[in-house]
C-alpha cells in the first residue's frame, strides 16, 4: 500500500517538476531571438545541471536499490535534457570567451560526475553506502541552491511590488517540494526528504511575502530598475525549477 501510494506522489511531483523545468524557454526564445545572451549569465544552468546528474545517479539501480527511485531518475533525465538544451543555445549564441568559461565549467562538473560514479560504484559495495555518499553530496548541492529563490524575496521587500515574483511560480515549487518530501518520507530516504524540506520553508517564505506585498501599491519603477531586477531573478527562476525538483 505504501509502495503504491509512494509511486502516485512520485509521478505527480514528476508532472510538476517538468513543467517547473521549462521554466526558462521563454528566456532562451528571447536569447535566440535577439541572436545574443547579452549579460546573461549560463552559471545556474551549469549547476542545475550539475544536480540533475548527481540525483539522477542517486536514483540509478547502481546507487538506489533496484528501480525504488524510477521516478527521481526519470525527472532528472528530462532535468539533464533541459539544461543540456539551454547550455548549448548558450554556447551557440555566446562571444568566444564566455563559450570557453562555458565549455571549461561543463568539463569540470562532467569530471566531477565521473569521479563520484567511479568512486561509488568501485569504492562501495552497498546500496546503503552508496546512497550515503551520493546522496550527501546531493544534499550539499541543493542545499546551496537555496539562496537562489530568496534573490526574489529580496526584490519584493525592497521595490514592494509582487510583480517579478509570480505567484503560480511559487505555489507550484512548493507544491513540487511537499511531493518530493512526503515521497522521501514514504521511502524512508532522508537524503530525499532533508533538503526538499527546506525547499517547502523556502516555498511557504515566498507565499507568505506574496500574500504581504500583493496588498501594497506598485511603486513606479524605471526602465534601468525593471532591467536590473529582471536580470537578477532570472538567475532565480533558473535555480528554482532545480529547487523544486530536485530532489
Amino acid at each position: 500500500m505504501v509502495t503504491s501510494i509512494r509511486v502516485v506522489v512520485g509521478i505527480i511531483a514528476s508532472v510538476v517538476c517538468v513543467l517547473l523545468y521549462t521554466v526558462p524557454v521563454l528566456t532562451f526564445k528571447r536569447v535566440i531571438k535577439e541572436a545574443s545572451v547579452g549579460e546573461f549569465s549560463c552559471l545556474p544552468y551549469i549547476l542545475a545541471l550539475f544536480s540533475a546528474l548527481t540525483w539522477g545517479w542517486y536514483g540509478f539501480p547502481v546507487v538506489s536499490n533496484g528501480w525504488e527511485n524510477l521516478s527521481l531518475f526519470g525527472t532528472c533525465s528530462v532535468g539533464v535534457f533541459f539544461e543540456l538544451s539551454f547550455i548549448i543555445i548558450y554556447i551557440w549564441y555566446a562571444p568566444r570567451e564566455k563559450k570557453k568559461f562555458v565549455v571549461l565549467m561543463v568539463s569540470l562538473i562532467m569530471a566531477i560526475l565521473c569521479v563520484i560514479v567511479s568512486f561509488s560504484t568501485f569504492t562501495f559495495h552497498t546500496h546503503q553506502m552508496r546512497k550515503l555518499f551520493v546522496g550527501s553530496i546531493g544534499i550539499v548541492t541543493s542545499m546551496s541552491m537555496y539562496s537562489a529563490p530568496l534573490v526574489a524575496v529580496k526584490q519584493v521587500m525592497k521595490t514592494k511590488s509582487v510583480e517579478f515574483m509570480p505567484f503560480y511560480l511559487s505555489l507550484f515549487s512548493l507544491l513540487t517540494s511537499l511531493m518530493w518530501t512526503l515521497y522521501g518520507i514514504l521511502g524512508r530516504d532522508p537524503y530525499i526528504t532533508v533538503p526538499n524540506s527546506v525547499g517547502c520553508l523556502t516555498g511557504i517564505l515566498q507565499l507568505v511575502v506574496y500574500c504581504i506585498y500583493s496588498r501594497c501599491k506598485d511603486p513606479p519603477k524605471t526602465h534601468d530598475d525593471i532591467e536590473k531586477v529582471i536580470s537578477e531573478l532570472e538567475v532565480a527562476a533558473s535555480l528554482e525549477d532545480t529547487n523544486g525538483c530536485k530532489p
